[in-house]
């Protein structure tokens, strides 16, 4: 689906009849000559569409809870808003995937897919941590969301400077969805209890802080690339997987918020640990 640059495409009638313009890509063949694609992957830009809307359903629900009546049920619109956020992430990490092993690469598929983590992995997060705690605190309250919110931004868009260049088995500060996992985990695993996020602002306050400061830290993370799912591996590997399923489908809500913080906290305690090693060794 290329075509030469000297070479010339007309309109279909039913093409010219939409008044959008066909997406036109610029890239180069296995020989370096430049060639231009028409149109857009579809297979992978499904599941960026469905982590888009992920993240949508996510912010209708954070925003249903703030005007609901009882505290149940906001609580419930709650937890519904946090687990959009997970299945947000399974989406996201299989949209890449699935680009790679179909080889349906692409720079329109790039770019909508950091669209959507905003808006999941960004936007979403700090609506819900708003609406069920930040929000008491006043003018502070939406201050900490934007840090969040900004600190999304600026971590995708240096991500998105730096592939090609950074060291795939690591990434630059924490990822977003982490980030997103650590905020939507802390809201569903109190709700789910029922309790009111007011009682705990402060800690909440901090926590998304934290979140939002350390996506656009220095911080190295293993971003566990180097994992080959494709090859062979022990049997005992299987029986592994199925522990951990086991283990995060007894209690999702808590399970998931211990792994996520402590992925977050991984970060800066290797820092530590090798900044006191380089002093010793000083």
């Amino acid at each position: 689906m290329s075509e030469r640059p000297d070479e010339t495409h007309q309109a279909s009638d039913a093409e010219s009849l939409l008044p959008i313009d066909e997406h036109v890509e610029e890239g180069h063949d296995d020989e370096g000559r430049k060639v231009r694609h028409r149109g857009i992957y579809l297979l992978p830009n499904l599941f960026t569409t469905a982590n888009l809307f992920a993240g949508f359903y996510s912010i209708i629900n954070s925003i249903s809870a703030q005007s609901a009546d009882d505290p149940q049920l906001a609580s419930k619109y709650f937890a519904y808003a946090a687990i959009a956020i997970f299945v947000a992430m399974i989406l996201d990490s299989l949209d890449g995937r699935v680009a790679r092993m179909t080889n349906t690469q692409s720079a329109f598929g790039a770019e909508y897919d950091s669209l959507s983590d905003m808006v999941a992995f960004g936007v979403a997060p700090a609506l819900l941590a708003f609406g069920w705690a930040l929000g008491d605190m006043g003018k502070v309250g939406w201050m900490v969301a934007f840090i969040y919110v900004a600190g999304a931004a600026l971590r995708l868009a240096r991500f998105n400077t730096q592939v090609g260049v950074a060291d795939k088995r690591y990434f630059i500060g924490l990822a977003s969805p982490a980030a997103a996992g650590v905020v939507a985990g802390t809201v569903w695993a109190f709700s789910d209890y029922g309790i009111q996020g007011s009682k705990m602002s402060f800690l909440v306050a901090l926590l998304v802080a934290a979140a939002g400061m350390l996506m656009v830290s220095n911080i190295k993370y293993n971003s566990f690339k180097e994992l080959d799912l494709k090859g062979r591996v022990p049997f005992v590997a299987i029986l592994a997987v199925v522990l951990v399923f086991a283990v995060v489908f007894s209690d999702p809500p808590r399970v998931l918020l211990l792994i996520f913080l402590a992925y977050a906290a991984s970060g800066p305690v290797q820092y530590l640990f090798k900044k006191r090693r380089h002093k010793h060794i000083g």
